[in-house]
Parts: structure tokens; C-alpha cells; sequence
């Protein structure tokens, strides 16, 4: 890995090397939790800025912030303190439709576990954040299957996930992230329930999609696969305490064939 860029170890705004303008904007974002009479200060002041088409490594130890800072980014939860900027719109002013609103338009989500249903065939998975949306039902099918292809799993369509692989599952989870058309995928440990090859074939998915303009953001404790994004911002005990631009893996593979997926 080659560093390109390394910003300050304070917690100033850090700007991505990325094109686009930036997508999510924290500034002296403060996160406190009541537990019994004591406040835990999950995050202390943290200020960020994520540009649109990076791709980003969040990295950090048990109890670093990592998952408080997914949790808001995410619009799953607000903000004690601070201002955050997500898609333009300030997360902290939002009720609680409107910020449900705004994960079912702008943000795709991943997880460690898949959270598949277990006797729901793959397509039937991917259109389920459709029902919000509501799209006609062909077109809710057109959109699922075309999200399915995209991730290698065109003649998978119809298997339940006991059917499918661990890889399987979890390309369907992102086919089923996608189908909204997302401007943000977030993955929370999105390799933790796979083995080292499969991870990587992943992660490839993840860099594909980068390519294509989507933003990525990627929470792990892997440093295997933060080698991937193109920069890395890691947490300590509710602050910044690095964040680099890096050259990411790149892997000169041939496309996927349909149905062969891992």
C-alpha cells in the first residue's frame, strides 16, 4: 500500500480527494448516551467531510465511535451536538419520517449477517425496499432483476438463501441495497461472515460499484479490507486520530459469469 496523502490528527473538516461535491458534512459532531446516572461521550467533536464517489474505510477498536459515527451517517440516529450535513439536508433538524424517508432515498445498507429471510426467494429480497417506493409491481421486478444481474446473479433469481452461498447471500443483500438507486452505500462489516477469497470477491463488487459513482463508506476492523477504499479515517475513543488517502487494492479480474457467483 502506498499513502498518498496523510491529513492533520485533529479533528478538522477533511476533505476527500474524490470529484464530487461533498455528500455527507459533520462538523463538531458530539454523540452522548445516558447510561444509568453517567453520560458516555460516544463521539467528542468530530468533524469530517466525505465527498461524493469516494470510497471510505472507517476503522477503529470496540468502543472507538466507529459504530456511533455509522449510526449517524446512516440517519439512524441524531447527533447531541454538532451539525451533519447528509445529502443536504441537516440530519439533526429531521423528524422521524423524514429521516426515514431519507435512508430509503439516498442510503443502501450492508450488513455483517445478510438479514435475509429464509424462505424469500433472492428477487423477492430485492424488491422489498420497493414497497416503499411504490413502484408498479413489473417495474419493481425489472429493477430487482437488473440489481441481481449486476452482482453476478442472474440464474440465482429464484434460490432462498440456505440455497446460496455466504457470498451469495451477501451479493444479494447489496443487489437488494441497490435497487433504490442509491447515492451512499454503507456497509457495516460486510466480510465478517465470509472466508478470506470470498471477502475479496466482495470487496471487488464494492470497488465496481465505486467506479460507477456510487459513494462508499465500508465500517470494519479488518485491515485487509480498508486496503481497499482509498482512504482510510480511523477512530479512538471518540475522535479522529488518523485519516490518509492511500492507493487502494485494484485486481485485474475477469467479470463474474452469471450464476458462478461465490
Amino acid at each position: 500500500m502506498t499513502v498518498i496523502e496523510r491529513q492533520s490528527e485533529s479533528d478538522q473538516p477533511r476533505a476527500s480527494a474524490a470529484l464530487g461535491p461533498p455528500l455527507i458534512s459533520a462538523r463538531d459532531l458530539t454523540k452522548v448516551y445516558r447510561v444509568g446516572e453517567q453520560d458516555l461521550v460516544a463521539l467528542d467533536h468530530v468533524s469530517l467531510e466525505i465527498a461524493t464517489g469516494d470510497f471510505v474505510a472507517i476503522m477503529g477498536p470496540s468502543g472507538s465511535g466507529k459504530s456511533t459515527m455509522m449510526n449517524l451517517i446512516g440517519a439512524l440516529d441524531v447527533p447531541s451536538s454538532g451539525k451533519l450535513i447528509l445529502d443536504g439536508r441537516d440530519i439533526g433538524t429531521m423528524s422521524v419520517d423524514e429521516l426515514a424517508a431519507l435512508r430509503n432515498r439516498t442510503i443502501g445498507f450492508v450488513f455483517q449477517q445478510f438479514n435475509l429471510l429464509p424462505r424469500t426467494s433472492a428477487l423477492q429480497q430485492v424488491m422489498l425496499p420497493l414497497l416503499y417506493a411504490h413502484p408498479r409491481p413489473v417495474e419493481s421486478e425489472a429493477m430487482a432483476r437488473r440489481r441481481l444481474e449486476q452482482v453476478g446473479l442472474a440464474n440465482r433469481m429464484d434460490h432462498t438463501p440456505r440455497q446460496l452461498s455466504g457470498g451469495q447471500q451477501q451479493r444479494v443483500a447489496i443487489a437488494r441495497a441497490l435497487v433504490n438507486n442509491p447515492k451512499l452505500l454503507l456497509a457495516d462489516e460486510p466480510t465478517g461472515a465470509l472466508d478470506s477469497r470470498t471477502s475479496e470477491e466482495i470487496m471487488q463488487v464494492f470497488t465496481d460499484l465505486n467506479r460507477e459513482g456510487i459513494t462508499i463508506v465500508v465500517v470494519t476492523h479488518e485491515p485487509e479490507v480498508a486496503l481497499w477504499a482509498g482512504r482510510r479515517i480511523t477512530f479512538r475513543d471518540g475522535h479522529i486520530v488518523d485519516d490518509v488517502r492511500q492507493t487502494p487494492i485494484t485486481q485485474s479480474q475477469p467479470q463474474t459469469q452469471s450464476g458462478q457467483a461465490p
